[in-house]
């Protein structure tokens, strides 16, 4: 893409606009380009901060690190550039062993992976591909190994950034250099780069 999409409101424009790029600035280091094209209808914004909060709050063994790498298997089957940096970014921030971060994609033989994280993951391919791939087998391997309330923060995570890969890869948002940095120093191994995310 030559542009965005749409372009994102600046920041400082309105008291809610530097409320929210305060929550992000602290959560992601930087205050996401995403967030201020949704600003542009500041109840989509304030909407998905609500749904993002409730989403990625640590109620126990689903792990904010978990989450954010979950997240970026999400994104990455769903080929959201943007995404995959803010996610592996945030697993940084979070706690995500670079360990894991560095062989995520061989999660299903690695060591370091649990057999419960393997399902879990598994389970963001499969969800997040098009058409949808969760099949009885996936679905009783988290049974073995999630309760019903960590099924649903698990789900929640990976639908949570289907909206945002939507969202990110339709309007082309441009990528922020904290989540460049990230991407390239976790992810441009496995192919990835800043495609039409930058300008």
């Amino acid at each position: 893409m030559k542009e965005p999409l749409v372009k994102p409101l600046d920041k400082n424009a309105t008291k809610e606009a530097i409320e929210m790029a305060k929550f992000y600035k602290e959560t992601l280091g930087f205050t996401p380009n995403s967030l201020f094209t949704m600003m542009h209808r500041p109840r989509i914004a304030r909407a998905f901060l609500e749904m993002n909060q409730a989403v990625m709050e640590n109620k126990g063994r689903v792990t904010s690190s978990l989450k954010r790498l979950l997240a970026y298997l999400s994104s990455m089957t769903a080929g959201c550039r943007y995404c995959e940096a803010h996610a592996i970014r945030a697993a940084e921030r979070y706690g995500s062993e670079e360990d894991k971060m560095n062989n995520i994609w061989d999660y299903k033989t690695y060591p370091a992976f649990t057999e419960a994280e393997r399902a879990a993951f598994d389970l963001a391919l499969a969800a997040s591909a098009v058409p949808n791939a969760v099949t009885d087998d996936i679905s009783e391997r988290m049974r073995q190994h999630w309760d019903e309330g960590e099924v649903v923060e698990i789900l929640g995570v990976i639908a949570l950034f289907g909206y945002l890969n939507r969202w990110n890869d339709s309007m082309g948002t441009q990528l922020e250099t904290p989540a460049i940095e990230s991407g390239e120093k976790y992810l441009s191994k496995k192919g990835w780069e800043h495609e039409k995310h930058t300008y």
